[in-house]
Protein backbone atom coordinates (compact mmCIF):
# COMPACT_ATOMS: atom_id res chain seq x y z
CA UNK A 1 0.00 0.00 0.00
CA UNK A 2 1.16 3.28 -1.11
CA UNK A 3 1.65 5.71 1.61
CA UNK A 4 1.05 9.63 1.09
CA UNK A 5 3.67 11.63 2.09
CA UNK A 6 1.94 14.68 1.91
CA UNK A 7 -1.54 13.75 4.08
CA UNK A 8 -2.96 15.87 6.74
CA UNK A 9 -5.91 14.57 9.53
CA UNK A 10 -5.10 17.58 12.22
CA UNK A 11 -3.00 20.86 12.80
CA UNK A 12 0.01 20.16 14.67
CA UNK A 13 2.90 22.82 16.66
CA UNK A 14 5.51 23.44 17.92
CA UNK A 15 6.96 21.54 16.81
CA UNK A 16 5.06 20.33 13.23
CA UNK A 17 4.15 16.58 12.89
CA UNK A 18 3.82 16.07 9.02
CA UNK A 19 4.70 18.47 6.09
CA UNK A 20 2.05 20.09 5.65
CA UNK A 21 2.31 21.47 9.07
CA UNK A 22 5.17 22.10 8.32
CA UNK A 23 4.69 24.33 5.77
CA UNK A 24 1.64 25.92 7.41
CA UNK A 25 4.03 26.56 10.41
CA UNK A 26 6.70 28.26 8.05
CA UNK A 27 4.03 30.24 5.57
CA UNK A 28 2.55 31.73 9.25
CA UNK A 29 5.75 32.99 10.46
CA UNK A 30 6.50 34.58 7.16
CA UNK A 31 2.83 36.24 7.10
CA UNK A 32 3.35 37.22 10.70
CA UNK A 33 6.28 38.84 9.96
CA UNK A 34 4.91 40.79 7.10
CA UNK A 35 2.03 41.91 8.87
CA UNK A 36 4.13 43.42 11.81
CA UNK A 37 6.93 45.33 9.56
CA UNK A 38 3.42 46.62 7.78
CA UNK A 39 2.08 47.91 11.42
CA UNK A 40 4.96 49.24 12.35
CA UNK A 41 5.34 50.92 8.69
CA UNK A 42 2.14 52.70 9.62
CA UNK A 43 3.03 53.54 13.68
CA UNK A 44 1.31 51.50 15.12
CA UNK A 45 2.33 48.80 17.94
CA UNK A 46 2.13 45.48 16.99
CA UNK A 47 2.39 44.81 20.52
CA UNK A 48 -1.11 46.08 21.56
CA UNK A 49 -4.25 43.92 19.75
CA UNK A 50 -7.70 42.91 20.01
CA UNK A 51 -8.05 39.42 19.27
CA UNK A 52 -4.85 38.21 20.80
CA UNK A 53 -4.58 38.03 24.47
CA UNK A 54 -1.63 40.62 25.49
CA UNK A 55 1.69 39.45 26.60
CA UNK A 56 5.15 40.50 26.79
CA UNK A 57 6.65 39.38 23.58
CA UNK A 58 3.60 38.59 21.65
CA UNK A 59 2.71 40.43 18.58
CA UNK A 60 -1.26 40.57 18.99
CA UNK A 61 -1.98 43.35 16.66
CA UNK A 62 0.02 41.38 14.08
CA UNK A 63 -1.08 38.23 15.02
CA UNK A 64 -4.80 40.01 14.42
CA UNK A 65 -3.77 41.04 11.11
CA UNK A 66 -2.37 37.40 10.15
CA UNK A 67 -6.08 36.05 10.81
CA UNK A 68 -7.45 38.04 7.77
CA UNK A 69 -5.11 36.82 5.65
CA UNK A 70 -4.33 33.47 6.66
CA UNK A 71 -6.81 31.82 4.73
CA UNK A 72 -5.95 33.49 1.44
CA UNK A 73 -2.42 33.78 1.64
CA UNK A 74 -0.93 31.64 3.59
CA UNK A 75 -3.14 28.66 3.41
CA UNK A 76 -3.82 28.45 -0.17
CA UNK A 77 -0.20 29.11 -1.00
CA UNK A 78 0.69 25.96 0.74
CA UNK A 79 -1.89 23.65 -0.70
CA UNK A 80 -0.96 25.26 -4.37
CA UNK A 81 2.91 24.63 -3.61
CA UNK A 82 1.79 20.91 -2.88
CA UNK A 83 -1.03 20.32 -5.51
CA UNK A 84 1.70 21.59 -7.97
CA UNK A 85 4.00 19.30 -6.85
CA UNK A 86 6.84 22.09 -6.44
CA UNK A 87 7.93 20.15 -2.25
CA UNK A 88 8.42 16.65 -2.55
CA UNK A 89 10.18 14.46 0.42
CA UNK A 90 13.44 15.26 -0.05
CA UNK A 91 12.55 19.07 1.08
CA UNK A 92 12.10 17.98 4.15
CA UNK A 93 13.62 16.82 7.77
CA UNK A 94 12.29 14.70 10.00
CA UNK A 95 14.13 15.01 13.58
CA UNK A 96 13.95 12.40 16.35
CA UNK A 97 10.83 12.49 18.06
CA UNK A 98 8.61 13.08 15.13
CA UNK A 99 9.31 16.74 14.52
CA UNK A 100 9.51 17.50 10.49
CA UNK A 101 10.58 20.79 9.43
CA UNK A 102 11.63 21.96 6.03
CA UNK A 103 15.39 21.46 5.15
CA UNK A 104 17.45 24.47 3.43
CA UNK A 105 16.58 23.44 -0.13
CA UNK A 106 12.99 23.34 0.76
CA UNK A 107 13.38 26.55 2.23
CA UNK A 108 15.06 28.24 -0.72
CA UNK A 109 12.07 26.50 -2.78
CA UNK A 110 9.50 27.87 -0.38
CA UNK A 111 10.79 31.54 0.15
CA UNK A 112 11.01 31.77 -4.14
CA UNK A 113 7.31 30.74 -4.06
CA UNK A 114 6.20 32.71 -1.52
CA UNK A 115 8.34 36.10 -3.12
CA UNK A 116 6.87 35.62 -7.03
CA UNK A 117 3.11 34.86 -4.78
CA UNK A 118 3.68 37.70 -3.53
CA UNK A 119 3.94 39.85 -6.64
CA UNK A 120 0.77 38.46 -8.18
CA UNK A 121 -2.26 41.55 -8.46
CA UNK A 122 -5.41 41.10 -7.76
CA UNK A 123 -8.57 43.90 -7.31
CA UNK A 124 -8.79 44.53 -3.83
CA UNK A 125 -12.85 44.49 -2.61
CA UNK A 126 -12.54 47.08 -0.22
CA UNK A 127 -10.39 49.78 -2.43
CA UNK A 128 -11.25 48.77 -5.83
CA UNK A 129 -7.20 49.30 -6.89
CA UNK A 130 -5.07 46.42 -8.01
CA UNK A 131 -2.63 45.50 -5.72
CA UNK A 132 -0.13 43.33 -5.49
CA UNK A 133 -0.59 40.46 -2.68
CA UNK A 134 2.47 41.46 -0.84
CA UNK A 135 1.03 44.53 -0.10
CA UNK A 136 -1.78 43.58 1.59
CA UNK A 137 -0.89 43.65 4.78
CA UNK A 138 0.60 47.48 4.46
CA UNK A 139 -3.20 48.50 2.68
CA UNK A 140 -5.15 46.84 5.54
CA UNK A 141 -2.57 48.40 8.19
CA UNK A 142 -2.84 51.81 6.45
CA UNK A 143 -6.80 51.28 6.86
CA UNK A 144 -6.76 50.19 10.05
CA UNK A 145 -4.58 53.29 11.41
CA UNK A 146 -7.02 55.24 9.85
CA UNK A 147 -9.66 53.77 11.04
CA UNK A 148 -8.19 54.01 14.98
CA UNK A 149 -7.19 57.82 14.30
CA UNK A 150 -10.84 58.43 13.33
CA UNK A 151 -9.86 59.15 10.01
CA UNK A 152 -12.44 56.78 8.64
CA UNK A 153 -15.49 55.51 9.48
CA UNK A 154 -15.14 51.58 9.74
CA UNK A 155 -12.36 49.36 9.17
CA UNK A 156 -13.28 46.56 6.70
CA UNK A 157 -11.34 43.56 6.68
CA UNK A 158 -9.95 41.21 4.00
CA UNK A 159 -12.45 38.99 2.46
CA UNK A 160 -11.27 37.26 -0.51
CA UNK A 161 -14.28 35.37 -1.98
Amino acid sequence: MKTVFFSFTVRSRRPPRDPVNACLSFAYSMLTQDCISALEGVGLDPQIGYLHALRPGKPSLGLDLVEEFRPYLADRFVLTLINRKQLDKSDFDIRPGGAVFLNEKGRKKFLNAYQKRKQEEIQHPVINQRVPLGLLPHVHSRLLARHLRGDIDEYVPFIMR
